[in-house]
């Protein structure tokens, strides 16, 4: 194995994105999906992509000889995070949703002679603002509100209330599984339009359609990794294993290798 992949290859792509967000960029080129399955190992993530490790790895090499432009989202304490979530995410999906759609449904009703996969696409953008919409319900009612409670109990050196509706893992386990649900709902997206290329005949404002879906799917995929791989692990967990009992525990969720334990703290 060569050097510049050996750094590599024993971490995960979620852990190399929390280390260095600029390292997205790298990933989007190549395919790799870091959010939705941030926990695969970089040579198993980079295979799913059929990309070459060793090109990949040169790339990720290249973003440290650059002056560092991206948040350190690492280094956040969780509650700042979670603010950062809600105000630019949420707010964002709820502000920048509906104005994609409705574009979408112009370019539908003039182009879908020519190009009928747009049919697929409009269905595919609506179930998901529908599906977004209660997913981030969820987390501002749910689980948000138990991680604030969690975060101020620790500062105070105190030990965190038990979740109020069985394992918090259960909420935890929720969020991930409706990530992973619109991570390959954008995939298929992404293959309808060829990778969100315009076509030959397309006008100015399917062209614009295509770069409001691509800078949409983008933000998600920053919403996604921030949860999957850093406020859910890092900053989660390192707090819940302040405490011996731990707040979660044995067991580990689909995707992102939390551990979860029914115990007095779930």
């Amino acid at each position: 194995m060569k050097q510049n992949i050996s750094k590599y290859a024993s971490r995960t792509v979620g852990e190399i994105v929390a280390d260095n967000y600029a390292a997205a960029d790298v990933f989007h080129h190549f395919g790799v999906d870091f959010c939705c399955h941030g926990a695969d190992n970089y040579l198993e993530a980079v295979g799913k992509a059929n990309a070459d490790p060793e090109r990949v790895a040169a790339a990720l090499d290249g973003l440290h000889a650059q002056p560092g432009t991206s948040p350190d989202f690492k280094q956040w304490p969780t509650d700042l995070l979670i603010d950062y979530v809600l105000k630019i995410h949420h707010r964002g999906i709820r502000r920048d949703g509906p104005e994609m759609l409705s574009l979408m449904h112009k370019v539908e009703q003039v182009h879908a002679e020519n190009h009928p996969e747009l049919h697929e696409v409009a269905r595919l953008l609506e179930g998901s603002l529908e599906a977004l919409e209660e997913h981030l319900q969820k987390e501002e009612q749910v689980l948000f509100p138990y991680m604030y409670e969690m975060y101020a109990a620790i500062a105070r050196g105190e030990r965190p209330m038990p979740f109020h509706c069985g394992s918090v893992a259960m909420p935890i386990n929720v969020m991930e599984a409706e990530h992973d649900g619109e991570g390959e709902r954008y995939r298929h997206i992404a293959a309808l339009t060829n990778n969100y290329t315009a076509p030959a005949d397309a006008c100015a404002s399917y062209r614009l359609l295509l770069d409001k879906i691509k800078t949409f799917e983008a933000n998600l995929h920053e919403h996604i990794h921030l949860e999957n791989n850093i406020i859910f692990i890092h900053n989660f967990t390192n707090f819940c294993h302040k405490f011996s009992t731990g707040i979660i525990g044995s067991r580990l969720t689909a995707s992102s290798g939390i551990l979860i334990e029914t115990n007095p703290l779930t």
